[in-house]
């Protein structure tokens, strides 16, 4: 049994770039599948679907890679809040990641948001990752 989903799905994440994979398959909970739509809508993964094989709920995100095949679109994941130390942020509080190049991914009271819309809305969160 995995504590800590979303760590779960960085570091596959992680791994599957660094080894050239097209296709990382991580378990579906409501927490990863929005985040995996969050990527998708950022534009830092192509595309995602969502299977039940054998009764289990899987997310299969296909990684985006530059003109080099070699070199993947995500160049950095880091995981901020865990389950032993939950990170919070005020509005005036969000961080801005390596100038703006990448995003931190908030669970707000409006649902899992990007840094640049919690600052539009004025709410700040959970600070769930950095991704750029």
């Amino acid at each position: 049994m995995k504590t800590d989903t979303i760590s779960d799905m960085l570091t596959r994440i992680r791994n599957g770039n660094l080894v050239g994979h097209k296709v990382v398959k991580i378990d579906s909970t409501r927490m990863t599948y929005y985040i995996t739509r969050l990527l998708r809508t950022e534009g830092f993964i192509s595309q995602y679907e969502t299977v039940v094989k054998e009764g289990r709920r899987y997310i299969f995100i296909y990684l985006k890679y530059s003109v080099n095949p070699t070199r993947p679109l995500i160049r950095g994941l880091k995981r901020v809040s865990k389950p032993g130390l939950r990170v919070y942020v005020s509005n005036n509080q969000i961080p801005i990641v390596l100038g703006g190049q990448g995003i931190a991914i908030l669970s707000t009271s409006q649902g899992i948001i990007t840094n640049i819309k919690a600052k539009e809305l004025g709410i700040g969160g959970e600070l769930l990752c950095y991704v750029w």
